[in-house]
């Protein structure tokens, strides 16, 4: 793998949020001595530096397709990063307590990116569960969705057992009768209104006569006058307002 010294660098250096940063102990490749680095945790790259405050760092350790696990080593609270292949190098790191072993174990193992990958299918599967799950208790079926089919009606198979109807309902009253199918018994028209029509359609009662209004009920019938609401409205006003001076004289409380 080829990678940019100065793109990496600055990408070490910068203020972008680390992921886990510390000091461990790191065994040399040749010799086994540990010498005590600052690492930095940003991704998947672990950076390591001589001192804290150095400007560039030493090295970077790539953590795709590895595994971290404890190890035996005179140092205690030792672990390894181990990659695959037989010439693959083994970092052997170690922390100063417990806890900070821990929780370098724990951020190195999750910052490959097919740890990511994991989680990410695993939070696919437990939503879709939870949508097949609000599909199931709103009475749907747990399936998955699939694509929309129209149920059959079963209305193909029933057109010919029904009897046709006519172009134009019939209608009493102006409303549509429905059960009126032409050919259908009637009961006899015991009314009086005037049956049927000569296409066989029931007619409409008669109309009641139209009463005449006369021009005096036309006027009393229409608005009120003016002068009427005048008077209502200064009925109304003098006692409210002799009802707000008895409350105001109330409030204020006898006088001496």
């Amino acid at each position: 793998m080829k990678l940019n010294e100065r793109s990496l660098a600055f990408y070490a250096t910068c203020d972008s949020p680390a992921d886990n940063s510390g000091f461990l102990y790191k065994r040399g490749e040749r010799h086994t001595a540990y010498h005590r680095r600052w690492f930095v945790l940003k991704g998947n790259m672990l950076f390591y530096f001589e001192e804290r405050d150095s400007r560039e760092p030493v090295g970077v350790i790539v953590l795709e397709g590895c595994n971290v696990e404890l190890c035996d080593s005179a140092e205690g609270f030792a672990f390894a990063i181990r990659f695959g292949g037989s010439k693959s190098r083994t970092y052997v790191l170690a922390a100063e307590s417990q806890a900070a072993m821990e929780s370098w174990v724990k951020s190195l193992s999750r910052a490959s990116f097919d740890y990511m990958r994991l989680v990410v299918r695993e939070l696919e599967k437990q939503l879709q569960e939870m949508r097949w799950g609000l599909a199931g208790g709103c009475g749907g079926s747990r399936e998955p969705p699939g694509p929309w089919k129209p149920k059959p009606s079963g209305l193909e198979h029933s057109q010919e057992q029904l009897p046709a109807l006519p172009a134009v309902l019939p209608k009493e009253n102006g409303c549509a009768v429905w059960d009126n199918v032409l050919g259908a018994a009637r009961p006899p028209d015991t009314s009086g209104c005037g049956g049927h029509d000569e296409e066989e359609h029931p007619r409409p009662p008669p109309l009641p006569p139209r009463r005449r209004v006369s021009n005096g009920e036309a006027a009393g019938a229409g608005v009120e006058s003016p002068s009427t609401f005048c008077r209502l409205h200064e009925q109304y006003g003098r006692e409210v307002a002799r009802l707000r001076h008895d409350w105001q004289q109330r409030r204020r409380g006898p006088q001496p």
